[in-house]
């Protein structure tokens, strides 16, 4: 039976309406972001470098879309208590996790239960800033001014040096230090962040310990803390006068940290890219350039494929550094 010229217009209008409806739907907004107060959270000390970094994203933040951002602290775990609290929360937009690599990258090889999953549960959004970390003694307690006097130090304390680690990064850079020779042995006092172990290395508690510079930096300046090297492949602007680990006869010695954005899983992804946008924009101000500058932060912007990219590779590389500086996951 032929189609009446009626049924052959019906038939073109369904699909031409069809047409339309996939047409709006490709061209339709992203979700509107933000709407309503947002938290940016971080799980280090306050008045650690990652906190200012927190404060002045949740800053641009409010400024650039008109919606409230706060700055929360939220400590434990080497960031795993912050980690585990972004990635139960509301895939909205409206909670974000500013981290360290620590939780992204090396806690999976330190904790037998991180609590949470670094890849399943969170969305990633863009890398901020890498960082190497100087290696500082007390001289009034260690009064050495190489890496090479230190190691000595520790051998000749028979096992009764001592170092603190208040990040993953700095408990595998101490390890990794000790690795050199088989016969060094040192105790490690864990701190809930840097800044805690920094003030018992002036007070003559500790041996040695691995900090970010930005924290650092002035003790040296005023000689009651010594930098002997700095981690990063090449010296550092903040500090041109301090030796990187291989020229202070460490060879091959490269260990770098670094700043990233996350959001919970679920969140849409044009909300990730839009927050990616914003977050690299709030460290190219003269505000957040200067934050960068005081913190000895190397810039590092990326994107949410990018930011994908490196927890993969970083995770099997501070996985090979971890087992090899011999640290069993607790």
């Amino acid at each position: 039976m032929r189609a009446t010229p009626l049924l052959r217009g019906l038939s073109i209008l369904c699909l031409g309406m069809l047409s339309l409806a996939a047409t709006v739907q490709a061209q339709s907004p992203a979700p509107a972001w933000p709407t309503r107060p947002g938290t940016v959270v971080q799980g280090y000390p306050a008045g650690s470098a990652i906190d200012i970094v927190t404060r002045h994203l949740a800053a641009h933040l409010q400024k650039t879309t008109g919606q409230t951002f706060i700055a929360e602290v939220k400590t434990g775990a080497l960031g795993n208590i912050a980690a585990q609290y972004v990635a139960r929360a509301k895939p909205d937009g409206s909670t974000i996790l500013l981290t360290a690599n620590a939780t992204h990258a090396a806690n999976i090889h330190l904790f037998k239960n991180l609590g949470f999953d670094p890849v399943k549960d969170f969305v990633p959004v863009t890398t901020l800033h890498s960082l190497g970390f100087l290696l500082l003694i007390n001289p009034a307690r260690v009064p050495v001014t190489n890496v090479a006097g230190l190691l000595e130090h520790i051998k000749n304390q028979n096992g009764k040096a001592s170092y603190g680690t208040g990040s993953a990064s700095a408990r595998v850079a101490s390890e990794l230090l000790l690795q050199i020779r088989g016969d060094l042995k040192a105790t490690n006092v864990p701190y809930k962040g840097s800044s805690q172990a920094m003030s018992d290395l002036m007070s003559g508690q500790l041996d040695f310990i691995f900090a970010d510079p930005g924290s650092a930096l002035g003790h040296i300046r005023a000689g009651t803390l010594r930098a002997l090297a700095v981690t990063n492949k090449e010296r550092v602007p903040c500090a041109p006068d301090v030796p990187t680990m291989s020229e202070a006869g460490v060879p091959g010695y490269d260990l770098t940290s670094w700043f990233a954005v996350f959001l919970p899983a679920g969140t849409p992804q044009p909300i990730a890219t839009r927050l990616a946008t914003l977050a690299n924009e709030a460290f190219q101000t003269d505000e957040g350039k200067a934050i960068e500058k005081n913190l000895c932060l190397s810039s590092f912007p990326g994107s949410p494929a990018s930011l994908a990219r490196l927890v993969e590779t970083d995770t099997a590389k501070w996985g090979q550094i971890i087992k090899r500086a011999g640290i069993e996951a607790q």
